[in-house]
């Protein structure tokens, strides 16, 4: 019998982000099967948004730091799974792992108003654009 494999036409849809400097890391599930954090980001006038998908990852585990214009999520997954009959283990499966993502936008970010949230496996970042500081000429005495 032919192996099957599963043709994902997006997948390489890396280079689209190149001029982010965005680069995926991805980690092995239930048998080398490997997950990516797949990303959307759009910006208005003064803020990034940005929509990473996280599937079973809880509120908690993630982690987001934001660096002046660098960006990293990351999240830990804890998976069980076990199958019972009667009080006998027939089979058992545990999977912890760590996923993250770091990218690099144009402009500095506000972290102070930096806002996330997470629902439904989705974590929605709202990056503000830090406002640019005006310049002052300071005369040499």
């Amino acid at each position: 019998m032919a192996n099957i494999a599963r043709f994902d036409p997006f997948n390489d849809l890396d280079d689209m982000f190149k001029g982010l400097l965005v680069r995926p890391l991805r980690f092995d599930v239930d048998g080398g099967a490997q997950m990516r954090m797949k990303m959307d980001v759009t910006k208005t006038d003064d803020t990034y948004t940005v929509k990473a998908e996280m599937p079973g990852v809880a509120k908690d585990d993630i982690h987001v730091t934001v660096d002046g214009n660098q960006v990293t999520i990351s999240g830990e997954v804890r998976k069980q799974k076990e199958e019972k009959k009667g009080e006998e283990v027939i089979r058992s499966e545990r999977y912890y792992g760590a996923i993250s993502r770091s990218f690099t936008l144009p402009q500095e970010v506000d972290e102070s108003k930096t806002v996330a949230k997470s629902a439904d496996g989705v974590l929605t970042l709202t990056l503000p654009v830090k406002t640019k500081s005006s310049s002052k000429k300071i005369a040499v005495t």
